[in-house]
């Protein structure tokens, strides 16, 4: 016995020896190893979950107290999932990145705080840019650009892009991903996987594995620049005829799956007021051009860009023809509707518009809701039940209203994370595009505009058309729906007429001679 332990001691003094010596003479970044990535996570969730547990168990449910307690928590609570996210970087930003994302669904302490992640993205080093470059194009960077400025324009948790100058003298665009990120983006999904189950196991209304699931699906595609460059040239071919839209040519000969080159686009980041009113750009036009873009992609195409943030969403003034354009960027993530959930979408959409409250519940059902359909109309559109049942096209929208949305998030947090659960996967992806989209409308001061519902009625108008042509037999019947469909465009026309008008100073002029013969 004491013989094996000798041997057993010796080999272990010299693979600790050896392993050290290795690490001796080949640095490695601790956060990298998975080990303590592990541990860390571990760690962190350990911890908010012992506080859960703990600091509300002695104050009595609903008194103010009690609140103020809870409010504290979520926000002590959200400060270390940031700090994790920080630290272990790559998949663990992306998923902070998508909870910050998801306002009115979560409660706005974890929102603001974990919001903070797109500007805290690692940055890899030049050593290992040119290492990406050599590895995937064979060449060094010299013989690759005449220039490569070696201070990214942006980091982001899977790559970063740096400015540079091809040979011809073109200006691109190079999107580089970190080097480490491919590799370890499995092991953290596997990770998180198995910590917000054993968080599901201790407190059974956490029910946020679409998380995981979503990540699962989602992380590889991210990863695959290839697969972003053919999104880039679907969406600009789908949308082409939008003369607003501008969407970077991509450079296939200098793209791979960890590369990706495109045309340089300038431009102002589209929650940028300041940049618009210097440049002169109408922030009303940027939003209805915006809204009638994801109109088109969501209830026409069903092939949806679900990740506009400010960063991916520029807008500038043309120097050629001096329009205001808008610039999409980064094509990773797409969303691609069954054509049976896009139809319930768009029905569900124009029940709420109008305020059919029939349809509404009808609809909700239909898309997985069951008997949470009036807590999900409130999730998909941000407005209280009050304002949903008026109709939301006629009902403005108010800062005691989106109080109340927000308090609500995390009173009805177990409800929402039931409702996430049960809905299709595809809708996970659209309530945060629709998060995103809000959030520059909130900013740029042109929510739940009269102009942004009446792009959706035409658009779910066109889609619903198509849909019941595509499955109708006989010809009379497609002119029978083509004849509908042409009659419900008009009206949304002659309504949008009516409503420039009435905004305009012939409508003024009108109002008060009205006034005056009265």
């Amino acid at each position: 016995m004491a013989g094996r332990l000798l041997r057993l001691s010796t080999v272990g003094t010299a693979l600790f020896t050896s392993s050290g010596f290795y690490l001796y003479n080949r640095p490695v970044d601790i956060n990298d190893i998975s080990l303590v990535r592990f541990g860390r996570a571990a760690a962190t969730t350990a911890i908010i979950s012992y506080d859960y547990f703990t600091s509300l168990r002695h104050v009595e449910h609903g008194t103010e107290e009690y609140w103020a307690l809870k409010s504290k928590l979520h926000r002590r609570s959200a400060e270390r999932l940031r700090d994790l996210c920080c630290a272990n970087r790559g998949t663990f930003i992306k998923v902070g990145q998508h909870l910050g994302a998801l306002d009115y669904l979560l409660p706005e302490e974890y929102t603001s705080t974990l919001r903070v992640l797109h500007s805290r993205a690692p940055q890899s080093s030049m050593e290992e840019i040119r290492q990406v470059l050599r590895e995937d194009l064979g060449k060094e960077l010299s013989d690759l650009f005449v220039t490569f400025e070696e201070k990214p324009q942006g980091a982001a948790s899977l790559a970063q892009v740096h400015k540079a100058v091809l040979h011809d003298g073109r200006t691109v665009a190079v999107k580089v991903q970190h080097p480490k990120v491919q590799t370890q983006s499995s092991q953290d999904i596997v990770l998180m996987e198995v910590l917000l189950k054993m968080v599901h196991w201790v407190f059974p209304d956490f029910a946020f594995m679409w998380l995981v699931e979503e990540a699962k699906k989602n992380m590889p595609l991210e990863l695959d620049f290839l697969n972003e460059g053919r999104n880039a040239e679907k969406v600009a071919s789908m949308l082409g005829h939008f003369p607003f839209l501008k969407v970077p040519k991509i450079h296939w000969d200098l793209s791979t799956k960890r590369i990706l080159t495109m045309d340089f686009a300038e431009g102002g980041q589209v929650n940028d007021r300041d940049y618009m009113r210097r440049h002169g750009i109408n922030v009303n036009e940027i939003s209805q051009n915006l809204g009638k873009m994801y109109s088109e992609m969501i209830f026409v195409h069903g092939f949806v860009h679900c990740d506009p943030h400010p960063g991916n969403v520029l807008v500038r003034r043309s120097a050629q023809s001096g329009q205001t354009e808008i610039v999409l960027l980064d094509h990773g993530l797409y969303q691609v509707l069954h054509p049976d959930f896009r139809m319930d979408y768009c029905s569900l959409w124009q029940a709420l518009i109008k305020g059919d409250m029939k349809g509404v519940e009808r609809h909700s059902r239909s898309l997985g809701a069951g008997d949470l359909y009036a807590l999900f109309a409130c999730v998909l559109t941000a407005r209280s039940w009050t304002s949903v049942t008026a109709g939301i096209s006629s009902t403005p929208v108010t800062h005691s209203e989106d109080v109340e949305i927000r308090t609500n998030a995390a009173l009805y947090l177990p409800q929402i994370s039931e409702l996430l659960n049960r809905v299709p996967r595809q809708m996970l992806l659209l309530l945060k595009t629709n998060d995103l989209l809000r959030g520059i409308e909130t900013t740029l001061q042109t929510r739940a505009s009269a102009s942004s519902f009446i792009n959706m009625s035409r658009c779910c108008t066109r889609a619903l058309a198509r849909h019941q042509r595509s499955k109708a037999p006989w010809r009379t019947q497609r002119l029978q729906i083509t004849l509908r469909e042409w009659v419900s465009l008009w009206q949304i026309s002659a309504y949008e007429m009516f409503l420039w008008v009435k905004g305009s100073m012939l409508g003024s002029w009108l109002s008060g001679l009205l006034t005056l013969l009265h």
